[in-house]
């Protein structure tokens, strides 16, 4: 199964680092932002399942990042925990009021911030918390990394299923062929981005014997989307 990707955003390099060590064993991939502006540049090139917002960043807080996206129509649904040292009931409130689905006081324990993580992740796709995506009767399970439609298993080879796997955990979004190519091949591999459309289309042809092809779009100028509607 692709390790779900969250994004740390941190301005104490000490406190980044014992979060990533621990996120990394527990199975996920980690990338780092200090403040918002690096944040929001990380956010354009392709968003992670997950961000772990901490309130007080030097330049424009937390609180007015979270906000910020939850105003921009691309990361509006993107699952966010605010860190903060702030426990009083209000500052919870303000936190949550901003758009924060969760709410972490310093100082937490890594067991505690992985089961916070596993919990908003289940409120935001149930379905893929369990391996499963669903599209009308497309249907991925990441558990027996088997794909099908109509009831009938769909030939592809694993390139192909981390595409649809990825295309179907992020409906509706457009992606250039770079990130897909961050965010489906594994880091450190060196894929041309006209790569990203051979696969396109073998991931289509696999599709097409029932008639789903149609849900991979090419955006003209822009690059591919996974989308029901027409």
């Amino acid at each position: 199964m692709t390790a779900k990707k969250i994004l740390l955003v941190e301005d104490e390099a000490a406190i980044r680092e014992m979060m990533r060590m621990a996120l990394e064993r527990a199975g996920y991939e980690i990338s780092e932002a200090e403040d918002a502006i690096q944040a929001e540049r990380q956010l354009s090139d392709g968003l992670p399942e997950l961000v772990l917002l901490d309130w007080m960043l030097p330049g424009t807080s937390g609180i007015e990042l979270a906000r910020r996206l939850r105003k921009d129509e691309y990361t509006r649904e993107l699952p966010i925990i605010m860190l903060t040292a702030r426990s009083e009931e209000d500052d919870r409130i303000r936190g949550l009021e901003s758009g924060a689905d969760d709410y972490i006081t310093k100082p937490f324990s890594p067991r505690e911030l992985i089961a916070r993580i596993k919990a908003v992740l289940r409120r935001a796709s149930p379905e893929a918390e369990e391996g499963l995506l669903k599209s009308g009767d497309l249907v991925l399970d990441s558990h027996s990394h088997r794909a099908t439609a109509n009831g009938r298993v769909l030939e592809m080879g694993p390139t192909e299923f981390r595409l649809l796997q990825f295309f179907m955990s992020h409906p509706e979004r457009v992606y250039t062929r770079s990130q897909l190519l961050d965010r489906v091949w594994s880091r450190g591999s060196f894929v041309e981005e006209r790569t990203v459309d051979v696969h396109i289309r073998r991931l289509r042809k696999a599709l097409e014997g029932e008639g789903h092809d149609a849900l991979i779009q090419t955006v003209r100028g822009a690059g591919y989307r996974f989308s029901a509607q027409s």
